[in-house]
């Protein structure tokens, strides 16, 4: 019989073997190659700051993307629409229901101006298909073992959880966003989850 102090060494042992498995279980694989088309609906959750107040809100999505436009519809969770967004070249236009449509060049400074947060449509372009440019100004390719990038507009983003992560190409299932307070811009949480891709 083994003395306790061989057991112990061996249980740690053990451990240790298990934890190396399991790191090694995760997929290198990168997603797939970039597509200009896509459709994908999901929810989101957001946490952000109104008049110094933490505020919070969750919804459904829906994303229709061709090349040369973006086409983003918000809804409550009772399917209530909230905001449809159109995104061509060179303009933006936010809809809300009772409200004139809102016209501008740039996307993200006017969901913040109309909906008191905002929505990153320029960097959801990549990162609904895991990628992103990194705050060195280069390319990110997301995979389950690579999970996690700073992007070069301030947001970390963790590529939490895939469709299949054993997949050749996997397809990310949630995204985690988040950015710091600065000088003219509040702190902000977006969590993203991807409905399956039929």
């Amino acid at each position: 019989m083994l003395p306790t102090r061989h057991l112990t060494i061996i249980a740690f042992a053990a451990a240790l073997s298990g934890c190396a498995t399991s790191t090694a279980s995760l997929s290198h694989a990168p997603v797939a190659a970039y597509r200009e088309s896509i459709d994908l609906d999901g929810r989101l959750s957001v946490n952000y700051q109104k008049d110094g107040q933490p505020q919070s809100l969750t919804g459904n999505f829906n994303w229709v993307q061709r090349p040369g436009r973006i086409d983003v519809s918000l809804a409550s969770p009772l399917g209530q629409t909230i905001a449809t967004i159109a995104v061509t070249p060179g303009e933006a236009t936010l809809t809300q229901a009772g409200h004139e449509p809102v016209v501008a060049a740039d996307i993200d400074e006017l969901t913040a101006r109309t909906l008191g947060w905002e929505l990153p449509v320029s960097g959801l372009r990549d990162w609904l298909q895991g990628y992103a440019t990194d705050a060195h100004g280069k390319r990110f390719t997301a995979s389950p073992a690579a999970n996690t990038v700073f992007t070069k507009d301030g947001w970390r983003l963790r590529f939490v959880s895939w469709q299949d992560e054993n997949a050749a190409h996997p397809v990310p299932s949630r995204i985690d966003a988040q950015r710091s307070a600065t000088a003219t811009s509040d702190e902000l949480e977006i969590r993203i989850v991807i409905s399956p891709v039929s």
